[in-house]
Parts: C-alpha cells; structure tokens; sequence
C-alpha cells in the first residue's frame, strides 16, 4: 500500500472519530445513527494510522506531501 493520506489529513480523521466516540458514550448520539457513525469512525481510525483510504486509491486523490 502507497500512502495517499497527509498529515492534516489523519489528523482531521482522528478528531471526528474520537469525538464521535465521545458523543456515543456519553449518550448525546444513540440508537442506529450512533452504531452507524461508531462504524465510520472505526473506518476513520484504521485508515489514519495506516495512512491510506482505498477511496483515495480509487478515485485517484492523495493529500500526502512527498
């Protein structure tokens, strides 16, 4: 895998998946939405750490600097 993802990028991810997570459990978000969101924002987390979405493969576009 070639990293197609920036720093900012990732970073932007990780915010929205923790404060997803955060809104989850803290019971603002519930029922489907939350299960649904909580599924993206696990998707969100494993594409920043390893710094590629296959969306961006797919589509062509790269946010990493090189």
């Amino acid at each position: 895998m070639k990293k197609n993802m920036g720093g900012m990028d990732r970073t932007v991810r990780i915010i929205v998946a923790l404060a997803t997570v955060v809104l989850t459990f803290t019971g603002v978000l519930h029922g489907t939405l939350a299960i649904i969101l909580l599924v993206f924002a696990t998707v969100f987390l494993l594409t920043s750490f390893v710094s590629f979405c296959p969306l961006y493969a797919l589509f062509g576009f790269n946010t990493c600097k090189r």
